[in-house]
């Protein structure tokens, strides 16, 4: 089934008590499970952190770690912090995702993308609350407005905190256009639907194989995670927060 040919995703009236259940059990363990290993993680890799922005300050002009707006749970916009990986004003201030083979890339950068040591900084992000371990990928504000008038049920994704890692980041390639927002989406909303701490182990588990190199769809089957292809377009949900039910304002607040 090709996710992509469908505008809306399925979000029916179940899904937001199932969704909000889940996130209400989930919470406690969640939220232990974040700071426990984003400070473990941290500790533990600040070496190999320091060592790549001394690599990305020897080999580009530019600073060695690159900050940026994304919009987090409920919208509420922070800014992220990753090693960058661009040459410096590469954007020319305007918002578009990195392509495949993208030459604003540098050669280093190239290397920090493959192997995710560009995300360290952002265990930072967890441990101030902006962030979770797992969640949906947070978006850059300048884009949601596009996707929101493309697909209305994005927004949904905001009742949780975004994820330095997540069950369509391991699963699928990075975003380049609405068709591969649509099929992550699938995917961001069946982690909100079958949120537990089984689930979050295993999508861990997943992210350590995706860092080795493993592809996303044999990490899928070897692990048995969700893969959206029954969460297809019925009806639409609320195009905005505010408008959805009361009890699903905010999942994860």
């Amino acid at each position: 089934m090709d996710l992509a040919s469908y505008d809306v995703i399925d979000l029916r009236d179940e899904f937001w008590t199932v969704a909000r259940s889940r996130a209400e059990s989930h919470a406690p363990v969640k939220a232990a499970l974040d700071y426990a290993i984003a400070a473990t993680l941290l500790l533990l890799t600040a070496p190999i952190a320091l060592f790549a922005m001394a690599l990305v300050r020897l080999t580009s002009p530019g600073p060695a770690l690159y900050h940026q707006k994304r919009a987090g749970l409920n919208g509420r916009v922070f800014t992220i912090h990753k090693i960058r990986t661009m040459y410096r004003d590469s954007e020319g201030g305007v918002a578009r995702w990195c392509l495949p083979g993208d030459p604003r890339v540098t050669p280093v950068g190239r290397f920090l993308r493959w192997s995710h040591i560009d995300e360290l900084p952002q265990l930072i992000n967890v441990l101030r609350g902006e962030m979770s371990l797992i969640g949906p990928r947070p978006e850059r504000p300048e884009l949601i407005g596009e996707l929101e008038r493309a697909i209305p049920s994005y927004r949904t994704r905001m009742l949780v905190r975004p994820g330095l890692t997540g069950l369509a980041q391991i699963q699928l390639p990075p975003d380049v256009d609405l068709d591969s927002v649509r099929r992550k989406l699938a995917l961001d909303f069946e982690y909100m639907n079958s949120m537990s701490l089984w689930l979050d182990l295993r999508i861990l588990a997943g992210t350590a194989l995706e860092c080795l190199g493993v592809p996303g769809d044999r990490i899928g089957r070897l692990l048995h995670l969700p893969n959206g292809r029954d969460r297809v377009a019925i009806k639409a949900a609320p195009t905005d927060v505010s408008k959805a039910p009361q009890a699903a304002t905010s999942l994860l607040g």
